[in-house]
């Protein structure tokens, strides 16, 4: 039989390189994924020399609908088992909604939720074929909060995408193969820079921010335990009570503090 293997979109920052060390030190051989095909190279090297893993690498933007796909039938030609799944890959748009361009608009939901559904679809079958598999959808606490000012579409597509993972569980749970949803809160990572939101990040309470490190590291936990949905973090576990009970009135207020000029300007 082939040896399994864990793929991970989004992998060479964040949340998904640090996915990928912890994987890796946990004896998973490793497919990475993400735009830039140098950093791809780099950290296969660096993680296959240090873990003494099998690590390969394809590069794809997930904005184009044909990278799944490639993803999957580059897998599927190398004879890689993929045995988990991490959907990791982030997209977002500062500029308001009416300003921004379908284009753009259609980019982000494809990497941040089609994607998700593709790679899914195309792997789900090899998962059926020996019952066993683990998907992980790393999803977000704006999935919980009420429409945002900025990256308008982002909590929309994390709700969503939260579903989709119920929709997982519901269908193939008796098969073997589990989804967990992760919703983390802010993480210190190139992403608020990267979709131009550096300067919301930059006001946020320390406390509030968690390191990719940490993030990583709990979802991972959550994900071999088969749990459904992960919040990491106590606080940030406080915080998605409150975001999903607390009345509007009293959101306002707590997002002053929260997540200072997200939801008013």
């Amino acid at each position: 039989m082939n040896e399994p293997y864990a793929l991970i979109t989004g992998s060479t920052s964040g949340i998904g390189l640090e996915i990928a060390y912890i994987l890796a030190e946990k004896g998973f051989n490793l497919v990475l994924t993400a735009r830039r095909k140098d950093l791809l190279k780099k950290f296969s090297k660096h993680i296959k020399t240090k873990y003494k893993v099998n690590v390969d690498y394809i590069d794809g933007d997930l904005s184009d609908k044909n990278t799944p796909n490639k993803i999957y039938e580059f897998c599927n030609s190398n004879k890689y088992l993929i045995k988990i799944l991490i959907n990791n890959a982030g997209y977002g748009i500062v500029t308001p909604l009416h300003l921004s361009s379908m284009d753009e608009e259609e980019k982000c939901i494809r990497v941040l939720s089609i994607s998700v559904i593709s790679l899914t679809k195309l792997f789900l079958p090899q998962m059926l074929k020996i019952k066993d598999g683990r998907i992980m959808i790393v999803s977000s606490v704006a999935a919980f909060a009420p429409p945002s000012q900025v990256q308008s579409l982002y909590g929309p597509t994390k709700t969503f995408v939260n579903r989709f993972s119920e929709l997982i569980n519901l269908n193939y749970n008796n098969e073997g193969i589990s989804c967990t949803a992760i919703c983390p809160g802010y993480t210190i990572t190139n992403f608020h820079t990267a979709s131009g939101v550096q300067e919301e990040m930059d006001r946020v309470p320390s406390f509030l921010k968690n390191s990719a490190q940490r993030v990583a590291k709990e979802s991972v936990e959550a994900m071999v335990k088969r749990k459904k949905l992960y919040v990491p973090t106590k606080r940030w576990k406080f915080i998605a009570f409150l975001l999903k009970t607390v009345p509007k009135p009293v959101f306002n207020v707590l997002s002053s503090i929260i997540a200072p000029g997200r939801f008013s300007k």
